[in-house]
C-alpha cells in the first residue's frame, strides 16, 4: 500500500471519528450557548426540568471547532507532496 492511500484511509477514518462528531457538537453548542436547550429528568418520582447552562454551550463550541480541526490537519499532513531529498556527489571529496 503506497502513502497516498494510506493517507486517504487516515483522511476519511478521521473524519468519519472526529468530523461528524464534532458537527453535531457544535451544533449542540449552538443551541446550548443560546439557551434554548431544555432538560427533564426524572429520580425516584422528583422530577426536575430546566435549560442547559451557556457555559456548557460554549465549551462544546470551542470542542467541536478542535474535533473538526483534526481531519484538516490529518489531510493535510498526509497529502501534502513532500519534497524529493536530493542527493548531489559534487561536495562529497574523493576516496583516497
Amino acid at each position: 500500500m503506497d502513502s497516498k492511500t494510506k493517507g486517504i484511509i487516515a483522511t476519511v477514518a478521521s473524519v468519519l471519528l472526529c468530523g461528524c462528531p464534532g458537527l453535531f457538537m457544535c451544533i449542540f453548542g449552538v443551541v446550548s450557548a443560546i439557551g434554548k436547550m431544555p432538560y427533564n429528568t426524572d429520580v425516584n418520582g422528583v422530577t426536575s426540568t430546566g435549560t442547559v447552562p451557556p457555559t456548557v454551550g460554549f465549551v462544546l463550541l470551542c470542542l467541536s471547532l478542535i474535533f473538526i480541526a483534526i481531519p484538516i490537519v490529518v489531510g493535510f499532513m498526509t497529502m501534502r507532496k513532500k519534497p524529493e531529498a536530493s542527493v548531489s556527489n559534487d561536495n562529497i571529496p574523493p576516496a583516497s
